[in-house]
């Protein structure tokens, strides 16, 4: 049995951590000495390694609070395959916006050659006029800081 600290340090969490995961549920109730400290066994440890690591992958708690479900006893691989191809799919969009956002900066730093006045620079124009990564203005949106405040005192009651 271990105290609340060294089980921490065994799974690799602050004890925040653990009491956090104690009170959304994701643990069972911990024993407790005589004192009210709390005592956690081999099998909360390892528990609790399995919501570390299911974090590292990206999962919520109420997905990991599934998984931990599954993996009880109450489900099957199907289940469990269905949870990891979701979050597969997010991680997917994620990147895709990552590389979207890769490109857009990517263009804007190397057409700013870093000289001269701020004034049109490629990365600033970017943000007042939100170009898109091909350096197109996208539609609807004010062509220069000027118009950007004319476009503000319009809008403001």
């Amino acid at each position: 049995m271990y105290t609340i600290g060294k089980a921490a340090t065994l799974a690799g969490l602050s004890i925040d951590t653990l009491r956090f995961y104690e009170r959304e549920g994701l643990l069972p109730k911990s024993r407790r000495t005589a004192s009210r400290y709390r005592l956690y066994d081999e099998p909360v440890i390892a528990r609790l390694k399995f919501i570390r690591r299911a974090k590292l992958l990206g999962f919520s708690l109420l997905e990991i609070q599934e998984l931990l479900l599954l993996n009880d006893g109450r489900g099957n691989r199907k289940s469990v395959r269905s949870i990891g191809e979701k979050r597969l799919v997010e991680i997917e969009q994620k990147i895709a916006e990552l590389t979207r956002i890769h490109q857009t900066l990517s263009h804007l730093v190397a057409h700013c050659d870093g000289a001269g006045p701020l004034a049109g620079c490629p990365i600033i124009e970017a943000m007042l006029d939100n170009l898109d990564n091909t350096g197109h203005r996208t539609p609807n949106v004010p062509a220069t800081a000027a118009s950007l405040k004319t476009t503000r005192r319009k809008s403001q009651p």
